[in-house]
C-alpha cells in the first residue's frame, strides 16, 4: 500500500531505538509504520583499535570509504542519544567521526532510500486514533502524489487572550464554529462553557483526522492560547494520532518560526507557507491576504477589533460564529489559490525533508547528495559549526549604460549555476583542494575538480529531466518546486555549518558566472549590437531596429550563435560537454535604464521597461520604488503613472503638477502609509533611530515585524496612533521628486522646474 509520510520521529521501547512513521494511504486511511532500527556512524578503521579503549561498542568493518580513500569501521550503538555522547568522546581524542549528526529517523528514511512517499508491505492492525498500525512491515521506496487532508483552525477571545470564545474549523466535508453560546446558531455547534468548547474541539479534531492542521499566525496565538487553555482546564494536550501530548516552542524573534510538535500530525502556519514559497504581500495580515488572493474582505475589520469581538460575542454570536469560520475558511482557500501547500509538498516529495522544514538548503542537499554518495561507496564527514570567515564574490553585475532605450532584448541562462556546475563537474567529491593529479578542470578562481563523473551533476540532471517532464505536463508548482531545490544547492557550499562547507568551491560557480557572461558579453558586441546592462545570468542588447519582428529574429539568430559557441569552446578548452544554454527571453518595446541618484552611473539591479507579453504590451519593473515594499503606494502609482506616459511618449508636466496637487488637496491620503521591517530587536537599534523604529516605540506591543506608519508634522507616528497633521511637503521631498528627477533628467529638466513654471518646454517635442 502507498503512502506519504507526514510525520517522523523515534522513541525508545524496551531498551530499543524505534521508528515511527505517520501519515496517509493511497486509499485514505491514516497509518502509522513501527520499524527496529540502531544509529549508527563511521570511524577510520586505523582508529579502531584506539577507539575501543575509549569505550566498548559493537563495529562492523565496511568497504566504505571517506574521500582521502580510508577504509571506514561503522560503529553500531543501541540508542540515538548515545552517538553525540561517544562522538565527543572520540572527537576529544582527535579521532574524526563521520556522518555521526544525521538524525535518527532521517538516517532511517536515506538507508531504505525512502522520501517522503513509500511502499508498505505487511500486517496492520487497527489503531485508537490511527486507521492502520504495522509492525515491523518492509518498506521501500515508490512514487505516489498523497491526497493529503488538510484543516485549517482559527480561535476567537476577548481583547486580552484571556477568554476563549470560540473555535472555529473548516476542511473538506466540515465547516463550523464551536461556540459559548446558549443560542442555536447556524453552522455552529453552541457549547456551555471553555471546558466544553475544549472538548468538543478535540473530539472533533481527533475525528477528522487531518494530516495537516492550518491557520494565520496558528502556532503563536490559536495554539498557543489553546495550549494554555487544554492545561488550565485539566485537559491532555493530545491532538496528534498517539497518546503523546503535543509541544509548542514559541520564538520570541520575528526572525525564527515557532513549532508545534503534533505526533503523528504537521501544523504549518499558513503566513509561513507564503513566506517560504517566496510569495510577497505589503503585509502579512489575513484580510490583506484575502482582499489579493480571493477578493474578499473579513467581516470584523482592523480597527477596534477587539471591541468589536467583544460585543458580537456579547450581543450578536451569530456575526462571530460567521466571522471566526471565515477566518479559517479564508485560509484554507489562500493556500489552494496561491498553491504554497502543494509546492511546500512537491519539495518535500523531492528532498524528503518534512513538510516543516523543506525551506532547509542545507538538510535538503544533503538528504539528496549523501544517498548518491553512500551508492558510490563513500561516506561524508559529520558536520561542524563553523564561522563565516569570508564571503563568497556575488554574481556579475556590468556598470550599466543609462538611458532611455527603444527596442532592447533579453537573454539569459538557463539555469546558470546549475549548468556551470554539470558542465565543469564542481562537486564536493571531484574537488581536488591540492590542484594535483591528471585531469582536472581549473576553474577560474583556480579551484580544481576532476572530471571523474560527479555526484552533484547527476543530481542536477535528474532534477532537469524531472522538471522538462512535468513542464510538458503544465503541472507549474512541480516544475517551480524542482528550481527552487536545484538553485539551493549553489549557496550552501558558502555555508559554514555545510558538512562539504568550501568557499573555493563556491566562487568555483561564481567565477565561471562571470567568466561567461562577459564573454558573451564580448560576443554579441562583436556582432555589432551595444549590450547596455548583464546581471548574474542576463544580458541586455539595445537593437537599431523598427519593430518587435525584427527584434525577435535577431533575438533567435544570437541565441544559436552563443550557444554554438559555447558547445564548442567548452570542448575545445576543458574537454567538457557544455550544458550552458543562452535563451532569447524577451522584447521591451521601450526601456528605462536609470542613473543611481547623485551620480551620472547607471543604477544597477534597476531597470523598467514596456514588456511585450502573449500578444500584448506591458509595464514591468524590476529593483525600482514600485516593487518595493519600503515605498509608499503614492511613490508607486506616481511612478507607474509617470513612466506608462513617457514609454507611450505623452507629455508629462500636466500630470506632475496635478498629481502634486492633489497630494497637498489631501486626495492620496490613503496611500502615505509607509510599510518597513523592524530587523532587530526594538532596544538594538541604539546608534540611529530609524523612522519606523521611533513609530514603532509608540506601540503598546509588536503583533509583526511590519510597522505601518505614516509622517506628519510631528514626525513619524504608527497608523493606528496617529494625531497629528500629515507632512506633505515631506512626501514630495522624500517620495515625488526623486522619482521624477531620476527620470526628467534624461530630457534635461527636473521636477522643480516643472511646479515653478520655469522650464515650459514639452519632453517630445509636440
Amino acid at each position: 500500500m502507498k503512502g506519504f509520510i507526514v510525520y517522523s520521529t523515534y522513541r525508545v521501547v524496551d531498551d530499543k531505538a524505534v521508528v515511527y512513521l505517520f501519515g496517509r494511504l493511497e486509499n485514505g486511511d491514516s497509518f502509522l509504520t513501527i520499524n527496529s532500527y540502531k544509529p549508527y556512524f563511521f570511524i577510520e578503521e586505523k582508529f579502531l583499535k584506539k577507539a575501543l579503549k575509549i569505550e566498548t561498542f559493537e563495529y562492523e568493518k565496511t568497504v566504505l570509504k571517506n574521500f582521502k580513500k580510508k577504509k571506514m569501521i561503522k560503529i553500531i550503538l543501541d540508542l540515538p542519544r548515545k552517538v553525540p555522547e561517544l562522538r565527543k568522546k572520540l572527537e576529544d581524542e582527535k579521532i574524526e567521526c563521520f556522518e555521526a549528526d544525521i538524525r535518527f529517523a532521517q538516517r532511517f528514511l536515506m538507508d531504505y532510500d525512502i522520501k517522503s512517499t513509500l511502499d508498505i508491505k505487511g500486517d496492520y492492525k487497527k489503531g485508537e486514533l490511527v486507521d492502520r498500525i504495522y509492525e515491523e512491515p518492509e518498506l521501500k521506496t515508490c512514487d505516489y502524489n498523497p491526497d493529503l487532508k488538510l484543516l485549517s483552525i482559527d480561535i476567537e477571545t476577548n481583547r486580552f487572550a484571556k477568554e476563549l470564545y470560540s473555535i472555529s474549523i473548516f476542511t473538506k466535508g466540515f465547516a463550523k464554529t464551536i461556540i459559548i453560546s446558549d443560542k442555536k446558531l447556524k453552522n455552529s455547534v453552541s457549547v456551555k462553557n471553555e471546558k466544553e468548547l475544549l472538548e468538543v474541539f478535540k473530539k472533533k479534531l481527533l475525528e477528522l483526522d487531518p494530516d495537516i492542521i492550518t491557520g494565520w499566525n496558528v502556532i503563536d496565538f490559536d495554539i498557543h492560547i489553546l495550549e494554555q487553555k487544554f492545561k488550565q482546564h485539566n485537559i491532555p494536550f493530545e491532538l496528534g494520532r498517539i497518546d503523546w501530548p503535543c509541544k509548542v516552542r514559541l520564538e520570541e524573534s520575528f526572525f525564527r518560526s515557532s513549532k508545534v510538535n503534533m505526533p503523528g500530525r504537521m501544523v504549518l502556519d499558513g503566513i509561513q507557507l507564503l513566506k517560504i514559497s517566496f510569495v510577497k504581500l505589503k503585509n502579512y495580515k489575513l484580510d490583506t491576504a484575502a482582499e489579493e488572493f480571493l477578493g474578499e474582505k473579513k467581516l470584523i475589520g482592523e480597527k477596534n477589533k477587539g471591541a468589536e469581538i467583544e460585543k458580537a460575542f456579547k450581543k450578536n454570536p451569530q456575526k462571530l460564529a460567521d466571522y471566526n469560520l471565515k477566518d479559517s475558511e479564508f485560509v484554507s482557500k489562500i493556500l489552494e489559490k496561491t498553491g504554497v501547500l502543494s509546492l511546500t509538498v512537491n519539495r518535500s516529495m523531492l528532498t524528503g525533508i518534512p513538510l516543516d522544514r523543506v525551506e532547509g538548503s542545507i538538510s535538503s542537499f544533503d538528504s539528496l547528495y549523501l544517498r548518491d554518495l553512500r551508492k558510490k561507496g563513500f561516506v561524508a564527514p559529520s558536520a561542524k559549526f563553523g564561522e563565516r570567515k569570508e564571503r563568497i564574490q556575488g554574481g556579475y553585475v556590468m556598470n550599466p549604460k543609462p538611458g532611455i532605450y527603444d527596442y532592447v532584448i533579453v537573454c539569459d541562462f538557463k539555469s546558470l549555476y546549475p549548468s556551470i556546475i554539470r558542465t565543469f563537474n564542481i562537486d564536493p567529491f571531484t574537488y581536488v583542494p591540492s590542484c594535483k593529479g591528471k585531469n582536472l578542470i581549473k576553474a577560474p578562481n583556480g579551484a580544481c575538480f576532476r572530471k571523474e563523473h560527479g555526484i552533484l551533476s547527476d543530481m542536477i540532471q535528474r532534477l532537469w529531466k524531472a522538471r522538462d517532464a512535468i513542464k510538458k505536463k503544465k503541472d507549474a508548482t512541480g516544475s517551480y518546486a524542482i528550481k527552487v531545490v536545484m538553485n539551493s544547492m549553489f549557496g550552501v557550499m558558502a555555508n559554514p555549518v555545510f558538512r562539504f562547507h568550501s568557499i573555493e568551491m563556491a566562487n568555483a560557480i561564481t567565477h565561471f558566472g562571470h567568466f561567461f557572461i562577459k564573454l558573451t558579453a564580448k560576443k554579441i558586441e562583436k556582432q555589432g549590437y551595444e549590450v547596455i546592462y548583464g546581471d548574474t545570468d542576463s544580458i541586455f542588447i539595445n537593437l537599431d531596429v523598427e519593430n518587435k519582428k525584427e527584434a525577435d529574429k535577431i533575438g533567435l539568430k544570437i541565441q544559436k550563435d552563443i550557444n554554438d559557441f559555447f558547445n564548442q569552446y567548452n570542448f575545445e578548452k576543458y574537454g567538457c560537454e557544455n550544458f550552458l544554454e543562452l535563451e532569447f527571453e524577451k522584447v521591451y518595446k521601450r526601456f528605462l535604464m536609470p542613473k543611481a541618484r547623485g551620480s551620472e552611473k547607471g543604477s544597477k539591479k534597476r531597470y523598467a521597461g514596456l514588456l511585450f507579453k502573449n500578444g500584448k504590451e506591458m509595464m514591468d519593473f524590476v529593483g525600482l520604488e514600485f516593487v518595493r515594499r519600503d515605498w509608499t503606494e503614492l511613490a508607486k502609482k506616481f511612478q507607474y503613472e509617470l513612466l506608462k506616459k513617457i514609454f507611450e511618449k505623452k507629455e508629462v508636466n500636466s500630470y506632475v503638477k496635478k498629481f502634486v496637487n492633489d497630494l497637498k488637496k489631501g486626495k492620496h491620503d490613503e496611500l502615505l502609509i509607509y510599510r518597513k521591517a523592524i530587523r532587530k530587536k526594538l532596544d538594538e537599534y541604539v546608534k540611529t533611530t530609524p523612522p519606523h523604529v521611533k513609530a514603532a516605540r509608540m506601540l503598546k506591543e509588536l503583533k509583526s515585524n511590519i510597522i505601518e506608519y505614516v509622517v506628519t508634522v510631528n514626525g513619524p507616528e504608527p497608523l493606528e496612533l496617529q494625531k497629528s497633521r500629515i507632512d506633505y511637503e515631506h512626501y514630495i521631498e522624500k517620495q515625488i521628486k526623486p522619482l521624477a528627477d531620476s527620470i526628467l533628467g534624461f530630457f534635461d529638466t527636473n521636477f522643480d522646474d516643472i511646479i515653478k513654471n520655469i522650464s515650459q518646454k514639452t519632453l517630445f517635442g509636440y
